[in-house]
């Protein structure tokens, strides 16, 4: 084989598709057919009103078969612009927002803006493993930040972490895959420490529509210099159903934004342009059918709560947004159980194992003792057979 980039090679597979194949020719009896929980994505279409509104701009409007601005739609990044600001209760110019083929490029290009090989980016454990395999094909380093069982970082332990080759720190929240929420005084510390050590803060708030309050995530954008320190990333594929239309956002300073749009260009050009104008169209029109979507996944959280407290051998540590984050029962490590389940409980699972080192590799055994169970597709009914299911299995 001809010679293969390092850094890419040593890169861990992409853990879905790697589960994808414990499955691959698999038969499930129609009595009791696979669960699968492994994947954070929405598999219902979007409203009907949306699709149309996206199927009326392929037929009549000629520009969304066209390349787009890099950046984005001007109409999109303005009303990102204020509806955040409203809901923040801050200021963010439309200058300040960048739309990207999907939250996942959005990481990337904004992590293409600070880190290069040889520099250090923490991470908190557990990670989410996108993440941590764009930082290793980069050939930047993860400084991991250990959580204990709340699963919250700590800001301390974090300033202890941080050396001459560090460039940022990322917080997902609601996080993937614990599902914990992380509280906007914490958000504010880790923004006061990251500015301190002049580096930046990512966070990425992909499932800030399923948060069980309605009041902000943080107050950073309320910060008039809030872009010196802060880049926020957001999706629009979980709110609206629009996975395969690959629409996120990116939001900083328009200095940082001038260096996005460089990655940008040479990697997409430009986002899907129909996928954008779903975007917007569900921006304006959808408010009370994503209240609707909001209620429903807490309610199917309020399920696994319920149903984990008939699992006493289970242990759950997270539970929120997509996510419930356990810690098992099973004398083996994650990896092993979550095949193990394929098998005795038809169900599908993601280990720990994806999302954090193994001992071998400098963890603490976090790993080897979890796993990630994505709720969100499956109903309350659902919910409960999983749960009848994990205890019939159970030692």
């Amino acid at each position: 084989m001809r010679p293969i980039n390092h850094n890419l090679a040593v890169t861990f597979p992409p853990p879905v598709m790697e589960a994808r194949r414990w499955i691959d020719g698999r038969d499930f009896p129609a009595e009791r057919p696979l669960i699968n929980l492994s994947q954070a994505a929405p598999v219902a279409p979007p409203p009907e009103p949306l699709a149309r509104a996206m199927a009326e701009a392929l037929i009549h409007d000629a520009a969304s078969h066209l390349y787009g601005p890099v950046l984005g739609l001007p109409a999109l990044r303005e009303e990102l612009a204020q509806q955040w600001s409203a809901g923040y209760g801050g200021a963010i110019a439309p200058a300040q927002v960048a739309i990207t083929a999907g939250c996942n490029q959005a990481f990337c290009a904004a992590m293409a803006t600070i880190a290069g090989p040889g520099d250090g980016v923490i991470l908190p454990l557990p990670y989410y493993f996108n993440h941590k395999m764009w930082l290793d094909m980069a050939g930047v380093e993860t400084q991991a930040l250990p959580t204990g069982d709340d699963l919250l970082p700590d800001p301390e332990r974090a300033d202890a972490l941080i050396t001459p080759r560090t460039r940022a720190i990322v917080l997902v929240s609601p996080n993937n895959p614990a599902g914990v929420s992380y509280p906007p005084a914490l958000i504010r510390a880790f923004f006061e420490l990251a500015r301190t050590h002049g580096l930046a803060l990512i966070v990425d708030e992909t499932y800030r529509d399923y948060l069980d309050s309605a009041d902000a995530p943080h107050d950073l954008f309320a910060d008039p210099a809030w872009d010196d320190t802060l880049i926020h990333l957001y999706s629009f594929s979980k709110a609206y159903r629009l996975t395969g239309h690959r629409v996120g956002a990116l939001m900083a300073s328009e200095a940082r934004l001038a260096e996005v749009e460089k990655f940008l260009d040479t990697v997409a050009i430009c986002p899907p342009q129909v996928g954008q104008i779903g975007a917007l169209w569900g921006m304006r029109h959808l408010g009370d059918w994503l209240a609707g979507e909001r209620a429903e996944i807490l309610a199917r959280r309020d399920a696994m709560v319920a149903g984990f407290q008939r699992l006493p051998s289970w242990q759950l540590l997270g539970c929120g947004a997509y996510f419930a984050y356990t810690r098992h029962p099973y004398d083996a490590p994650s990896d092993e159980v979550a095949r193990d389940l394929v098998d005795s409980a038809h169900i599908l699972t993601l280990p720990g194992t994806m999302f954090g080192p193994r001992k071998a590799e400098g963890g603490d055994g976090q790993a080897e003792a979890t796993l990630r169970i994505a709720f969100a597709n499956a109903d309350v009914a659902g919910l409960a057979e999983v749960c009848d299911r994990l205890g019939a299995v159970s030692p």
